[in-house]
């Protein structure tokens, strides 16, 4: 079984907007179609935004620069539902590939899927105060850029 139908079948039993997303018919051709309201997507975007909260909170209050930051609670927590972003976003690639709409957004997805998972260990990996606040910086603006992209107004192919 290829590594992507186990991930599709994995979330697909995990999160019903997965099934309710792949689902849909697919666009007319030449219509540009927002799928910002598709359950699928509007989850990768609340849960974006709810992390981009948590990331800016950290930076302003300057709680990665703690002893214990990265083995706390709030931390592990934190990684756990961005590895739980990142195979959603995944997901959403497969899932507009699948229906041959959209190739911004959807090559956008998967390399938002991909590059999460290196911006948390930046995180984790930064040696001094500047360097975590550099790295929490661009994580915060990974996960905008996650609600950016779903909810911008679609536009035609050119």
């Amino acid at each position: 079984m290829s590594c992507g139908l186990a991930l599709t079948i994995a979330l697909a039993l995990s999160n019903p907007a997965v099934a309710v997303a792949a689902e849909q018919p697919p666009a007319a051709v030449g219509a540009p179609v927002s799928v910002a309201t598709e359950p699928l997507f509007a989850d990768i975007v609340a849960r974006s935004g709810a992390l981009k909260a948590m990331v800016d909170g950290w930076a302003a209050a300057k709680a990665a620069d703690q002893a214990d930051f990265f083995t706390s609670q709030a931390f592990t927590g934190f990684k756990a539902q961005a590895e739980q972003l990142a195979a959603l976003d995944m997901q959403g690639h497969l899932i507009l590939k699948e229906r041959g709409t959209d190739g911004d957004l959807k090559c956008i997805l998967r390399g938002i899927s991909e590059d999460m998972p290196k911006k948390v260990q930046a995180v984790q990996a930064a040696a001094t105060p500047a360097d975590r606040a550099v790295a929490l910086s661009e994580l915060s603006y990974l996960l905008n850029d996650n609600v950016e992209v779903i909810t911008a107004p679609p536009q035609p192919e050119v």
